[in-house]
């Protein structure tokens, strides 16, 4: 059952078209995230969702609600963590929780909201003495409050380190085991292909691809990334990316200083080709492996572009 839908939105700013005829349903329970490139849309798409930003064209619903005509219920529906959140530094977590909380009709306990974030010991501490982690911990903690439907992430782990990061991802998958709803945005390939139920890829304000991310990467698996690292350098391994792309199986190639990578239809064949040719010219390999495709390589596939910060 669908809890959101999405329908043929639109919005300019002058001459740009940010947003161009997007379409799209979440269903209760899934972890439904966005990903695109810089300058892709995917900011005004979901500013336009929350409210903030109202769309040129096009609709926004929420089950039968509507922003027109139902903006109050909406708000008591939805959760956002923006990527800045209005927290207050010299209050604790505990109280700005319980400010928060003052603003809605029904709010979930503190106490449980601190166990969801995994700040109970640190909610008498003052905001402005938590680390970057636990800062993010607690603006999902506060678009918690209401108890919404629907959280709305926007790149909640970005400048975080790894294990913060999972802390985070702890978090998302016990939203989930609460039957909620997250609507993410994430600059992370992994983050999305391990949390995500279905991933939508944005591109120059359209929607390029939308599945999950197993359904993606099998679009993908009739190619293999092969990677080989030369100890006789620079020189062996651009000679051996130059015989690589004169393979009928490589579809394409990348060399890194002595590190050589290819994408091809049969790694095996392409191998021994390559061991061939080194043998042949009595390159020395260091290192060969063959990796699988990943999201990453679903988004380079369908916008033509590296993953960029």
């Amino acid at each position: 059952m669908s809890v959101l839908e999405v329908k043929n939105l639109k919005k300019s700013f002058g001459t740009i078209h940010a947003v161009q005829d997007i379409s799209f349903t979440v269903d209760t329970g899934e972890v439904f995230t966005i990903i695109g490139p810089n300058g892709a849309g995917k900011t005004t798409t979901l500013e336009m969702i929350e409210g903030l930003v109202p769309p040129d064209q096009g609709d926004i619903k929420f089950g039968e609600l509507n922003w027109d005509k139902h903006s109050n219920a909406i708000k008591q529906k939805i959760g956002i963590q923006p990527q800045s959140s209005a927290m207050f530094d010299l209050l604790t977590p505990e109280e700005n929780i319980t400010l928060f909380a003052s603003f809605y009709e029904k709010a979930r306990s503190t106490d449980e909201i601190l166990q969801l974030v995994n700040l109970t010991d640190h909610r008498n501490n003052h905001v402005k003495k938590l680390s970057g982690g636990q800062r993010q911990r607690l603006a999902i903690g506060l678009a918690m409050v209401s108890d919404p439907e629907i959280i709305f992430l926007d790149e909640p782990t970005t400048g975080l380190d790894p294990q913060a990061r999972r802390n985070i991802w702890d978090i998302i998958l016990q939203l989930k085991q609460l039957g909620k709803t997250t609507i993410l945005t994430t600059h992370y390939m992994e983050e999305a292909e391990k949390l995500s139920d279905r991933v939508c890829i944005i591109d120059q304000g359209k929607i390029v691809t939308l599945d999950t991310p197993s359904a993606l990467i099998e679009k993908l698996t009739d190619e293999r990334e092969v990677r080989l690292s030369f100890l006789d350098g620079e020189d062996a391994a651009e000679d051996a990316n130059h015989f690589s792309k004169n393979l009928t199986s490589v579809i394409r190639t990348e060399r890194e200083e002595t590190l050589l990578k290819l994408w091809t239809t049969n790694p095996e064949d392409t191998l021994y080709d390559l061991f061939g040719f080194t043998k042949e010219k009595n390159y020395q390999v260091e290192q060969v492996s063959i990796r699988e495709m990943s999201l990453e390589d679903v988004f380079i596939a369908f916008t033509g572009k590296e993953w960029r910060d």
